[in-house]
């Protein structure tokens, strides 16, 4: 029977264990002040830099990149959940195992000293388990070359308090996990064993789960790239069209497949197409229809400017024949006529080339007082010298742009006085919501007695630059009752044609009111 020293001794002897410093796996704790940085400790990058290192790579790398990042983040965090809990496993089976075998052998002969010291070591470093007996004094029983790791919790547990010890040891650079179990009259059977097989096994683990990880995140990183192509694919699908539309200026529209936000995105950007290439037609057919008419009334002036600069010319030739006065009085008369078609022309081109609204502030006002401005520029005209406009206004209070508005007003006085006969009368009416389809409305009718129009054309008066075959020996560019239809669309409106009770036409013009 031997005591327990506190320095190393020869044979069955050893030192106190300090079970504060090790831990249960067997590894050492770190030691060091509290609050002390260690050396390895880094500092967590800005997230700034971050997103500028992201911001400099291409959208499908950087999609395969967080998807493999990702993946390799949920592989590790899998893996060493694996470890760890494989790890804990090990022990807490291999502590069950000492803990029965230890309580079996405490209640039989095997905590007798002088038994222990019958049994051969050789078969105890066998089975790779050391035991001991030790004693509440501080007292231990252990065979030569085959002694456990002991110290204070051992003789906790002779002490019973608490009765049951484990912990894990080293002796000659050996790991033990130790065991303590009381054995009755102040002893305690102590039994150890090597968790070298333990460690092996863990370690093979660990190489398989590294394997394994590996491979996820090679794996994880490829479906990255595969998820970013398949998932990018309509994207720069919609890239390469936009190229290709700033290129070439075709606006054909992309195929359209599934029905997901790339899809509804793709739809979105064919509709912009659409519009985009309506807009385009529309400004074509004008420019090819302005250019249609503007040529008529330019070969008519430059006619008439060479016959009146030859004129001149003649006149400094006594033989030359020379134009009369009453003839250069309607030829100049005719020049200032074309002039100013030409640039009624030129405005009311310029007016239908706009396809957005202009810039004027809506205002709330009321209709008749801007129909009535119309009639009075109306009579001050020419051509409504010889008509008389029977007029029947109801205040109808309104929102949008007067000079429009009077613009449109004037535009239907002017096209009534035109085809109405000398003496003729013309109607003007203003209502709110005369007609029963149109509620809530402010409808101005405005109907003449001249030939009317066409069934096959009421639906062709607002089209621009159209003129029906009666039309082209009078003046007029065409465009008049178009932008009558522009200013109605611009204020949520319409405007339609059909045959008046006088015998004529009759032209409607219609805006929500306030």
């Amino acid at each position: 029977m031997e005591r327990l020293g506190a320095g190393p001794t020869s044979g069955g002897r050893t030192t106190l264990e300090d079970p504060a410093h090790t831990s249960a796996d067997g590894s050492v704790a770190p030691t060091g002040a509290p609050g002390e940085r260690r050396d390895d400790e880094e500092e967590a990058a800005p997230p700034g830099l971050i997103r500028h290192v992201l911001q400099g790579i291409p959208l499908r790398r950087r999609v395969g990149i967080l998807v493999s990042v990702g993946g390799g983040l949920l592989v590790a965090l899998i893996a060493a959940a694996v470890f760890f809990t494989a790890q804990r496993a090990l022990y807490d089976q291999l502590d069950e195992s000492l803990v029965q075998r230890a309580t079996v052998a405490a209640s039989g002969d095997l905590a007798d000293p002088s038994l222990l010291l019958r049994v051969s070591s050789d078969a105890l470093a066998a089975g790779e388990v050391r035991v001991a007996i030790v004693t509440a004094g501080g007292e231990f029983v252990t065979l030569r070359g085959n002694s456990p790791p002991l110290g204070a919790a051992e003789v906790s547990a002779a002490r019973r308090s608490p009765p049951t010890s484990v912990r894990t040891g080293v002796i000659d650079g050996e790991v033990y996990r130790v065991v303590a179990v009381y054995a009755g009259e102040d002893r305690a059977l102590v039994l150890a064993q090597e968790l070298d097989p333990t460690r092996r096994t863990l370690s093979k683990l660990a190489v398989v789960l590294l394997v394994a990880g590996a491979s996820g995140v090679l794996l994880a990183a490829l479906t990255g790239v595969a998820i970013a192509r398949a998932g990018l694919r309509p994207v720069e699908r919609l890239i390469s069209a936009t190229e290709r539309v700033a290129r070439t200026g075709d606006l054909r529209p992309i195929p359209v497949s599934g029905g997901d936000e790339i899809a509804r995105l793709t739809s979105s950007f064919n509709a912009m197409l659409a519009a985009l290439s309506s807009s385009i037609d529309r400004q074509r057919r004008l420019v090819a229809d302005a250019g249609h008419e503007l040529r008529t009334p330019l070969t008519s002036l430059r006619t008439n400017l060479e016959l009146l600069m030859a004129s001149e010319q003649a006149s400094h030739r006594p033989d030359a024949p020379r134009l009369s006065e009453q003839d250069r009085a309607e030829l100049q008369a005719d020049l200032r006529a074309q002039v100013d078609e030409l640039a009624t022309l030129i405005g009311d081109v310029v007016e239908l080339a706009r396809d957005d609204p202009p810039e004027v502030a809506a205002e709330p006002l009321d209709l008749a007082d801007v129909v009535e401005r119309a009639l009075d520029r109306a009579r001050r005209r020419g051509v409504a010298e010889n008509v008389t406009f029977d007029v029947d206004l109801a205040s109808c209070e309104v929102t949008g742009d007067a000079n429009a508005l009077e613009r449109a007003a004037l535009n239907l006085l002017d096209n009534a006085a035109k085809w109405s006969p000398p003496g003729g009368r013309v109607r003007v009416t203003l209502r709110a919501g005369v007609a029963p389809e149109r509620p809530g409305t402010a409808v101005l009718e405005v109907a003449d007695a001249g030939p009317g129009i066409a069934d096959e054309e009421l639906d062709l008066v607002f089209e621009r630059f159209y003129r029906s075959l009666d039309a082209r020996t009078m003046s007029g560019s065409g465009l008049g009752l178009s932008i009558v239809a522009q200013v109605a669309e611009r204020h949520h409106g319409g405007v339609s044609a059909s045959r008046a009770p006088e015998g004529g036409a009759l032209l409607r013009f219609w805006i929500p009111r306030s």
